[in-house]
C-alpha cells in the first residue's frame, strides 16, 4: 500500500530530530555561539574588575534588545536564504510615526499604527520577492534608500521626544539579586521563546527551513514557496514593531536619523549565532546568544580600555570566522 500520510504530517516527522529542545540546545549550531559567549565572560572577568558589576550586567542586557529583537527578525529571513538590509529602517520608520503621532493622539493607537507601518513594509518586501521573484539583496537595499530619506521627509529630519508611560514601559522592570532585569529584555526572551517554538515544533516552521534548504526541491515536495515565503517576511515585520517599541524604551526619543547601522548590525548577531547565510541551517536561540557576545565583546572591550576600533576589528573576524567555519560544514556535507 503506498503511504497517503498528509504532507504536513510527513514534514513534521522530518523535523522531529530538529525539534526535540535538549538536542537542538546542545547542536553544533548553538553549542558554538555558547562557547564563545561563556568564553568571553570568563576572559573578561578575570581581566577587569567591573565587568560582573550588577551593573554591568543591566547594561550588557539593555544594550543587546533592540539590535537583538531585530536580529530575531532577521534569523526568519535569512533562514530562507534571503536577507533584509531595511529592516533597521522600518524599525526608525515605524518609531518616528509612532513618536509623531503619540505627540498629537494617543499612544496606543501610535503603537498600533507602527505595526501596521511594519506590516505594510515587511508585505511590500515579501510580495516583491515571493511573486516577482526579485533578488532579497537589491530589493531590501531599495527600501533601505527610500526608507532613510522618508522617515527624515516625515519628520521634517526633527526629533520627537517621548513622554507617554505606555512607550517606555520596556525600558522597567524589576531587579533580581540587583540586575534589573527590564520588560524588553523580558519580552525579547519571549519572542525567542515563541520564534524558537514556531520553527522547531509547527510545520511552518519545518517548511521554512525546507525553503531556505533547497527551495525547488521543498516545492517538488508540495510546500507552497510563494506563500511560506511571504509569511516569513510578514512575521519578521512584526518582529520589528516590536524592535521599534523596543527602542523607544531603551532612548525616549523617536530620531529618524537614529540606528543607522542596525541591519548590519543585526546580520552580524544572526551570522556569529550560527545560522547559515545561504538559508536552511541556524535559529533564533543561536541569534540570541550572537546579539550578546556582540555586546559582550563591545562591553568587555571598553571595561579592559580597549580602543573602540579594535572592538569593531574583533567582531569583523568573529564574523568572517562564522562564515568560514558554515562554508566548510556545508561543503563537507555536499561530498
Amino acid at each position: 500500500m503506498t503511504d497517503t500520510k498528509p504532507a504536513d504530517a510527513a514534514l513534521l516527522e522530518q523535523g522531529e530530530d530538529r525539534g526535540g529542545p535538549v538536542r537542538a540546545f546542545v547542536s553544533s549550531q548553538v553549542a558554538g555561539p555558547l562557547a564563545a559567549l561563556v568564553l568571553a565572560v570568563l576572559v573578561f572577568s578575570l581581566t577587569t574588575s567591573t565587568f560582573l558589576n550588577a551593573g554591568n550586567l543591566s547594561l550588557i542586557a539593555t544594550q543587546s534588545v533592540v539590535v537583538g529583537t531585530l536580529a530575531l527578525g532577521q534569523t526568519l529571513i535569512i533562514l530562507t536564504a534571503g536577507i533584509d538590509l531595511a529592516n533597521g529602517a522600518i524599525m526608525v520608520m515605524a518609531a518616528v510615526v509612532i513618536g509623531k503621532l503619540a505627540t498629537d493622539g494617543n499612544a496606543l493607537w501610535a503603537l498600533v499604527a507602527g505595526l501596521v507601518v511594519c506590516l505594510v513594509l515587511g508585505g511590500l518586501n515579501g510580495v516583491l520577492i515571493s511573486r516577482f521573484s526579485l533578488p532579497p539583496f537589491i530589493v531590501t537595499l531599495g527600501v533601505l534608500s527610500v526608507l532613510t530619506a522618508a522617515a527624515r521627509l516625515y519628520t521634517d529630519s526633527q526629533s520627537y521626544p517621548i513622554s507617554s508611560d505606555l512607550l517606555t514601559i520596556l525600558n522597567d522592570g524589576p531587579s533580581i539579586g540587583g540586575v534589573d532585569i527590564t520588560y524588553g529584555v523580558m519580552l525579547w526572551i519571549g519572542l525567542t521563546a515563541v520564534l524558537g517554538y514556531a520553527l522547531t515544533q509547527t510545520a511552518w516552521g519545518v517548511r521554512v527551513y525546507a525553503v531556505g534548504d533547497n527551495r525547488a526541491a521543498a516545492a517538488l515536495t508540495g510546500i507552497k514557496v510563494k506563500r511560506v515565503l511571504l509569511s516569513v517576511y510578514l512575521t519578521a515585520a512584526v518582529v520589528y514593531a516590536f524592535a521599534a517599541w523596543q527602542a523607544l524604551g531603551r532612548t525616549p526619543t523617536a530620531d529618524p536619523s537614529g540606528y543607522g547601522t542596525a541591519n548590519l548590525d543585526s546580520i552580524t548577531a544572526v551570522v556569529i549565532g550560527g545560522t547559515s547565510l545561504f538559508g536552511g541551517r541556524g535559529g533564533v536561540v543561536g541569534t540570541f546568544i550572537g546579539a550578546l557576545i556582540v555586546t559582550v565583546l563591545a562591553n568587555g572591550l571598553t571595561q579592559a580600555g580597549i580602543d573602540s576600533l579594535y572592538q569593531q576589528v574583533a567582531t569583523g573576524v568573529l564574523v568572517v570566522i562564522a562564515v568560514a567555519v558554515d562554508h566548510f560544514v556545508r561543503t563537507r556535507q555536499t561530498r
